[in-house]
């Protein structure tokens, strides 16, 4: 279904729903990002097979290349113009995932309270940099899998790479750090081939390929963490065997998003 979000009505999403045989208003909500591919169904088709099992509902956003181009718009959240002019908060994307979350709860569609977010490739970017500047008091649980690059925890290093040159501070800084980040890593993800492959010298300075770029960002957030004086919530999981798959890094988030979302019902806590 068409979705307009209000920051950008000229600038149509699309909503792609995976939904469980016994879906309630009360069943858990996972938003979904999808790759460079724009490809919004696909993912879709990915956690229909896996929905019913987790017991959540799943939600693809698809933002088409025709109106959110590049990876400005997408990846790197629209911070900037094409001349690099800074846009206003209010004109990021990365605004999106929660205002259409507080759309589908008051529609009725949702009674939760907080979301899931599932990122793969550049969706996987787009849901670790959104985390970065904020947007996480809705979020229950995130998953980043497969990244090409990353906004390292380093305010010394400029922004899309780092955060320097952005409004995180040191103790915004230390809030993300004690987010519990979940950064999914293909152990076959190690090609360098590929055209969308990100390979310029900022790129590679985080390492020779995604897998271990996931694991440099990881790393970073500890000694980020360590200098802070706290400690980094974040987890790297390599995922045995696995490349470059969208369909099959959503099998291996599934089992760890579904029980996050749920436990929330186990503690007792609000939905």
């Amino acid at each position: 279904m068409a979705y307009v979000d209000l920051a950008f009505p000229d600038r149509h999403l699309t909503l792609h729903a995976a939904c469980p045989q016994n879906f309630t208003a009360n069943t858990p909500v996972l938003l979904v990002h999808h790759g460079v591919g724009r490809n919004g169904a696909d993912y879709r088709d990915y956690w229909m097979k896996l929905v019913d099992e987790a017991a959540i509902l799943a939600i693809a956003i698809e933002f088409a290349e025709a109106h959110f181009p590049t990876h400005r718009w997408y990846h790197f959240g629209n911070l900037h113009t094409e001349d690099d002019t800074p846009n206003p908060r209010t004109q990021w994307t990365y605004g999106i995932d929660t205002r259409l979350f507080d759309a589908l709860r008051a529609q009725g569609v949702t009674a939760r309270q907080r979301y899931g977010l599932f990122g793969h490739s550049a969706g996987g970017q787009f849901v670790h940099r959104m985390l970065s500047f904020g947007y996480r008091e809705r979020v229950a649980v995130a998953v980043s899998a497969n990244a090409g690059t990353y906004a390292m925890p380093d305010l010394d290093v400029a922004w899309p790479f780092g955060l320097g040159e952005t409004e995180v501070d040191p103790p915004a800084l230390r809030s993300w750090l004690g987010f519990p980040l979940t950064v999914l890593a293909g152990t076959r993800d190690t090609s360098t081939t590929g055209r969308f492959f990100p390979k310029g010298p900022r790129s590679m300075r985080q390492g020779p390929h995604r897998h271990a770029r996931a694991h440099e960002y990881v790393r970073s957030g500890r000694d980020a963490a360590e200098a802070l004086g706290t400690q980094c919530a974040w987890t790297v999981i390599d995922v045995p065997g696995v490349g470059h798959d969208g369909e099959r890094m959503s099998v291996a988030a599934a089992p760890i998003i579904a029980a996050a979302l749920h436990d929330n019902d186990r503690r007792g806590q609000p939905h």
